[in-house]
């Protein structure tokens, strides 16, 4: 990639992260379209239908995944920015990536992310609100999947000053409680689930995947307004994202939610997540980060 890349200059790149479960891609459609929704708004070309980046992408898992054991399932990524900006353009040599857009298809083993995660599933997170708030959409739109993610390390540093192990949670700019640092947020309160509406959130498609498994389960799930405050009197709560799926909070700035671990529902969530797609999530995290020890 250039150094003149418009991705570069100004983090001006749609992108999107998928993963697999069992070497095939979850909800790839669902990514892509999100993706081809957020460059529409950029005004990003990619120089391919949707349809072709979905060829192509399969053909980048089944490369990459060939050798690979089982157990060890690929992140998937996808990039895509305008290219090199206009005054810099007499520095490529080549006419065509002068020209066109920067478009990347990756995958790679998740063995490494997944390890990081084992502890999640049974002892669950610490969360902080700290004082970044959430971009609002009338700014600058949180539907789109963009690098341009500046407030989100801002958020992150400064939960990290609080506790180093804690995520952060950000409130929009009226005070409600808005996401995650890519992940979206969820509570539960007498047994139905509640998670912010869409105004000022990325919508996540681990997201959705909540929706219809709550569907399946016969938990009620609202989307509303949540403060601050709802966290803190949940009876759960949990984060949702593509790598790890779902992840209990147990404590939002210092006070326990709940009884302070991972809840039953979040438990039966993610037995029916696994159920899904023929993974236990848990366990293959686990058997990561005894595979990633045992590489020294």
């Amino acid at each position: 990639m250039s150094i003149f890349d418009s991705a570069l200059m100004f983090g001006d790149m749609a992108f999107e992260f998928t993963r697999t479960f069992g070497h095939k891609p979850f909800r790839l459609k669902e990514h892509l379209e999100r993706l081809y929704a957020s460059m529409k708004i950029l005004r990003i070309d990619p120089g391919m239908t949707l349809e072709a980046m979905t060829t192509i992408t399969h053909d980048v898992i089944e490369r990459t995944a060939k050798g690979l054991d089982p157990n060890i399932d690929l992140q998937i990524l996808h990039e895509v920015s305008r290219g090199i900006l206009g005054p810099y353009k007499r520095a490529i040599d080549n006419e065509r990536d002068a020209n066109g857009p920067t478009v990347v298809i990756g995958a790679y083993p998740m063995d490494l992310h997944l390890a990081g995660f084992a502890p999640l599933y049974e002892e669950g997170l610490r969360a902080v609100i700290p004082p970044q708030r959430a971009i609002p959409a009338h700014l600058i739109d949180p539907k789109m999947k963009t690098r341009s993610r500046q407030h989100y390390q801002m958020a992150n540093m400064q939960a990290a000053h609080v506790d180093p192990k804690a995520w952060a949670v950000l409130i929009d700019g009226d005070g409600f409680i808005a996401e995650g640092t890519g992940a979206n947020v969820f509570v539960v309160v007498d047994g139905v689930l509640c998670t912010p509406e869409r105004r000022n959130i990325l919508r996540g498609v681990s997201r959705g995947v909540i929706f219809d498994l709550a569907a399946r389960l016969g938990i009620d799930c609202l989307e509303r307004n949540l403060e601050a405050y709802d966290i803190y009197n949940a009876d759960e709560a949990f984060f949702t994202s593509t790598p790890f799926c779902i992840a209990g909070i147990t404590h939002l700035d210092g006070l326990p939610i709940g009884s302070g671990t991972p809840g039953p529902i979040v438990k039966r969530l993610r037995d029916a997540w696994s159920e899904l797609v023929g993974v236990d999530i848990a366990a293959q995290a686990r058997w990561c980060a005894n595979y990633v020890a045992a590489q020294g």
